[in-house]
């Protein structure tokens, strides 16, 4: 049986934070999510009501590291007259920050698995809306130009960004200044 607590809506915010201060600092992540729940003093049906399982958590925590990268550059009033190369590099700098602040759970989260596939994992969703972005930046530059020759393949050029972003992504975790 899960445990007792208020009958208050628990928001997918607040688990994911409740979940980053966990891992932070038990230094693992979590047995179950029975014992999770116990621990946060919610109830499990909380808890499954927004995730299925502790990867679709940790999956959703990159999600939500792009939902605000993204909502912050919708809040910059230049953001919408940038070129397209300004707004990839934006949107990578925000993003960036946004790990920086987080960096302690950022890090553990990469380096947690033996395995670099496992880490990787995680980032899959990720890896989606990053392609998107990518693709519809692409898409939008090819618009003016009338020569074949001259328009970027969107596939192509949207899974170069995404392979930037893991260059850059490596750099950040090793970068000890």
């Amino acid at each position: 049986m899960a445990t007792s607590t208020k009958a208050t809506k628990v928001s997918k915010e607040k688990i994911i934070e409740r979940y980053m201060q966990y891992v932070l600092e038990h230094e693992t992540v979590p047995r179950s999510i029975f014992k999770f729940c116990k621990e946060i003093k919610i109830k499990e049906e909380q808890f499954y009501e927004h995730f299925g399982s502790f990867d679709g958590l940790q999956k959703e925590i990159w999600k939500t590291f792009f939902d605000q990268t993204m909502g912050f550059l919708g809040k910059n009033k230049e953001y919408g007259a940038y070129a397209n190369r300004e707004k990839m590099l934006s949107f990578l700098f925000t993003f960036f920050e946004l790990l920086t602040l987080n960096r302690s759970y950022v890090l553990f989260a990469l380096k947690e698995h033996h395995s670099k596939m496992e880490s990787m994992a995680q980032l899959k969703g990720l890896r989606s809306n990053i392609k998107d972005f990518a693709t519809e930046l692409i898409q939008k530059g090819n618009e003016g130009k009338t020569l074949k020759i001259t328009k970027q393949n969107p596939v192509i050029f949207s899974e170069g960004a995404w392979v930037q972003f893991l260059f850059l992504l490596k750099f950040w975790m090793e970068d000890s200044s």
